[in-house]
């Protein structure tokens, strides 16, 4: 059996009768590290161990040490096992261990303690039930604070970390929100408190392996989140909220829908980038909003809209979260279809065809209905092919047109539009944005005309085709 014990905060009053019972028994004693006020005094009774310090000294990274430290424990069954505060919180090393001996087979008894948790909440004075949060400071690029309730940041053992840590912060909180940097909590005539300034913290001279950070709840974010906006769209469908947006329904919203994604293009194609995150937003609105109407239905809510796509994406890329190979873009491409018809239950090619939805615009719907038939080899062997398609499709055209088959006009026409979004798939040219590009470049020359009709002494209703033509030809070399 291996034993845990927990040494308290750090004040030798707060170590139990069974830890130090269970220390004075053990033959095999292991510290994870000697820097801990109670250390001097298990070892002035006349505790004998090892620590594990210089595994500090030679690991690259905190999670190497760990790992090296709980194997070793395992090893060593029969051991006692000591760490500072609660065995069981902020404590890698034992979840390690519970682990590895599980695995093998190895009880493990822990023997709780006051934890360094008991010590910051005596020491500020906060009752916990009201909620906080406990991070490790290393670990802020995916464990993310939580601005409603009060925050626990651990691990600041330096300034340096302190630094980090700080510039982290920043990104959620305001540079002046206040904060609380605690220094031994609980261990008399150590323990310091200090309120200061978020950017103020690094900068303090006391900061040592025995710090921790409080950051109370914030009344004004610096930064909304996801979930206010989800809050927003609640209170605004509510009995008091807003009478326009309470009548809207997913019918209604449609159009705003395919808006927001027209203008986000428009963005991307300009370039314009603060444009982008505001019609991004728009967009992510109309996805809450549908959300929300859904929820009120008790059909589904944003929470299932989350898990569906999270979990479909790791489906669909088992070649990054599973044990499948991909190389190349169009290996992902491959693996992505075949996911797909199997979790859409297709049954055949065809099928696949048609659940390309209808309400696409046609340029797009064609060019995916290409893409789909050509992945199982019904297609062109180069663009030559394809261009030979569209003369082809052209004298058809002419041909309708000069023997006055009105009725096959559509459908010629058709054909002749298909075959030139063949020839853009091959080019690997989008056809909908240029025809978009190409739309665009059409107003621009024609406003060039309007505003140089002067030139001939005319208005542009009064200009002759001859004339426009000539303006037309002469807005090209002003075109970048």
């Amino acid at each position: 059996m291996i034993k845990i014990v927990g040494l308290g905060p750090g004040s030798v009053d707060d170590l139990t009768i069974k830890t130090i019972d269970t220390l004075k028994k053990s033959s095999k004693t292991f510290l994870r590290t000697y820097k801990h006020p109670n250390v001097e005094y298990i070892k002035s009774i006349g505790i004998e161990f090892e620590t594990f310090d210089d595994f500090y000294d030679k690991g690259e990274s905190f999670d190497e040490v760990y790992e090296k430290i709980a194997r070793r424990i395992v090893e060593e069954d029969g051991c006692v096992y000591a760490v500072p505060g609660h065995p069981l919180v902020a404590e890698r090393s034992v979840e390690l261990i519970l682990e590895y001996a599980k695995d093998k087979g190895i009880e493990v008894e822990i023997i709780p303690a006051l934890s360094f948790i008991d010590a910051i909440i005596n020491a500020l004075r906060f009752d916990p039930s009201n909620g906080f949060k406990l991070i490790d400071g290393l670990m802020l690029d995916t464990h993310k604070p939580d601005l409603y309730t009060g925050n626990v940041i651990t691990q600041v053992y330096s300034r340096f970390i302190a630094s980090e840590i700080k510039i982290k912060l920043m990104e959620y909180y305001d540079d002046e929100q206040e904060v609380y940097v605690i220094r031994a909590a609980g261990v008399k005539d150590l323990e310091r408190v200090e309120k200061v300034k978020l950017y103020e913290i690094d900068r303090l001279d006391f900061i040592d392996y025995m710090t921790t950070l409080y950051i109370p709840p914030v009344e004004n974010k610096k930064k909304n989140s996801f979930d206010d906006l989800v809050q927003i769209l609640d209170v605004l469908r509510s009995p008091g909220g807003c009478p326009w947006d309470r009548e809207q329904t997913h019918d209604s919203l449609k159009r705003y829908m395919l808006e927001e994604c027209y203008e986000i293009i428009d963005a991307i194609e300009g370039k314009d980038y603060d444009a982008l995150c505001e019609e991004l937003g728009d967009l992510l609105l109309q996805i809450v909003f549908h959300s929300q109407i859904a929820k009120e239905n008790e059909y589904f809510d944003i929470n299932d809209v989350v898990d569906g796509i999270v979990k479909k994406m790791v489906r669909r890329h088992p070649h990054v979260f599973g044990d499948k190979k991909a190389e190349t873009a169009d290996e992902v491409l491959d693996i992505w279809e075949k996911n797909k018809m199997k979790e859409k239950n297709v049954q055949s090619y065809t099928e696949n065809l048609k659940n390309i939805p209808m309400a696409m615009p046609a340029l797009l719907r064609s060019l995916k209905v290409q893409e789909k038939a050509a992945e199982i080899g019904f297609d062109w062997d180069d663009v030559e092919g394809a261009i030979s398609k569209v003369k082809e499709e052209l004298l058809e055209v002419l041909d309708v047109y000069k023997s006055q088959k009105n009725g096959k006009i559509l459908e010629e026409i058709g054909d002749l539009l298909f075959a030139v979004v063949n020839v853009a798939r091959f080019l690997k040219v989008e056809p909908e944005l240029a025809l978009t590009k190409t739309t665009n470049k059409f107003i621009t020359r024609f406003e060039y005309i309007e505003k140089n009709a002067f030139k001939f002494g005319k208005t542009i209703q009064e200009l002759t085709l001859e004339e426009m033509d000539k303006l037309w030809e002469e807005s090209k070399k002003f075109e970048d």
